[in-house]
């Protein structure tokens, strides 16, 4: 999340309707609050170009409701535990269910912090150890920055849903049967340790242990808009997750932050490096529809609107999407070097408006995220799967297929 302010808020909305006044208080923590400009701008956003009416087709982008009654029944995280982990109770929690469940589990760590914390990773899998031929690989990375925790928990629970209801619930079994899922909950663990629940607009253990932004610390697309946050060198955590990225053949992943509410796409860096520049990729219009099966599965996120507070404090987004650099410039972000690096497609989802939120929070944070994970990682599933052989009959490594 960019460098915002805002503070934990009421304010009161006066609603005109039929020439009635009603007074309504708004709650900025939760509350998606439009104007009329906003609602007629949605009908000429990037999302209504790509999909016209479309956009309203339940078969292409699930509702909460949808998804709830795809996935059914489903045993879910016990309400005492949806709270806030710190490192030592976050890897207690991984090894867990890797020693409960390690027919499905694989437990690694992909490298050390700065101050020697692993960097876990967490694979649900039929065959968790090794990668099989049609099965996608599929990752999220969560708590980049470290005092945006809202991501960390929810890749706890969903860890724990997809071991738990492995074999008793048929959308979960099926996608643990059909994907490899890599889940890393804490790409900063040493920044988390820096702050404390109750933060919603501050900086403290954004950064990790060098005071180096890891979302600005990757090569930049383009050099000249380097990020002094980003540091002089590429930071251990950044060097890691680079041959993590390099190493699997990853085909979909989202990177979770906290800060706002809205799932963003590339590119974040403008071919300019000035701020709010629409910047559009090669797959722009595939960028916009996972972003918008993202938010389309949350509870409210798929609404157009004001999110987070006035002015300077929050955002409008129109259909809870965003494009990086039409939103702020961002040089040195992990979305765009994967984007043009690897042969992965990555969006940024911003979880709510608090980066580290209450314990009471929780539940229901999870509670309104817990259907677009989902829905986001089947996604993966979606296009043309194959294997290319020569004329021999052999299948070839690395081949590239154009259309």
């Amino acid at each position: 999340m960019y460098q915002g302010s805002s503070l934990n808020y009421f304010v009161i909305f006066l609603l005109v309707l039929n020439d009635c006044n009603f007074i309504l208080p708004i709650d900025w923590n939760s509350d998606i609050v439009p104007n009329q400009a906003e609602l007629k701008a949605q009908n000429n956003d990037a999302l209504s170009k790509y999909f016209g009416t479309d956009i309203n087709n339940l078969e292409i982008f699930r509702s909460y409701e949808i998804m709830q009654k795809l996935v059914g029944e489903y045993k879910d995280v016990p309400l005492e535990k949806q709270k806030n982990h710190n490192y030592e109770e976050m890897t207690s929690w991984l090894k867990d269910l890797a020693n409960r469940f390690p027919h499905i589990t694989y437990l690694y760590s992909i490298g050390q912090s700065i101050q020697k914390r692993q960097l876990w990773v967490l694979v649900v899998a039929r065959n968790p150890r090794e990668h099989e031929i049609l099965r996608p690989e599929f990752k999220y990375v969560a708590n980049m920055h470290g005092n945006e925790v809202t991501g960390r928990e929810a890749l706890l629970y969903l860890a724990y849903i997809l071991c738990e209801n492995y074999g008793s619930n048929q959308y979960l079994t099926r996608m643990v049967n059909e994907t490899r899922i890599h889940l890393m909950p804490s790409m900063n663990p040493d920044g988390y340790e820096m702050d404390r629940p109750g933060d919603r607009i501050g900086y403290l253990g954004r950064s990790n242990a060098d005071n180096v932004d890891l979302n600005r610390n990757f090569p930049a697309r383009y050099p000249m808009h380097k990020e002094a946050s980003g540091g002089m060198t590429t930071e251990p955590e950044t060097k890691a997750v680079m041959q993590w990225m390099t190493e699997y053949p990853f085909v979909l992943s989202a990177n979770l932050h906290g800060g706002s509410l809205v799932a963003n796409y590339p590119y974040d860096d403008s071919d300019t490096g000035a701020d709010g520049i629409y910047t559009a990729s090669a797959d722009d219009k595939l960028f916009v529809q996972l972003a918008f099966q993202y938010a389309r599965a949350h509870t409210n996120m798929w609404l157009s609107g004001r999110r987070c507070g006035l002015n300077d404090n929050g955002d409008t987004f129109l259909h809870g999407i965003t494009n990086g650099a039409g939103w702020y410039h961002l040089s040195g972000g992990m979305q765009d070097w994967q984007y043009v690096h690897t042969n992965a497609l990555e969006i940024t989802v911003e979880m709510g408006c608090f980066k580290f939120p209450y314990d009471d929070m929780i539940p229901t944070l999870w509670k309104q995220h817990r259907f677009s994970l989902l829905s986001f990682m089947e996604s993966v599933h979606s296009g043309v799967k194959g294997v290319v052989h020569d004329a021999t009959g052999e299948s070839q490594f690395g081949a590239e297929i154009q259309l």
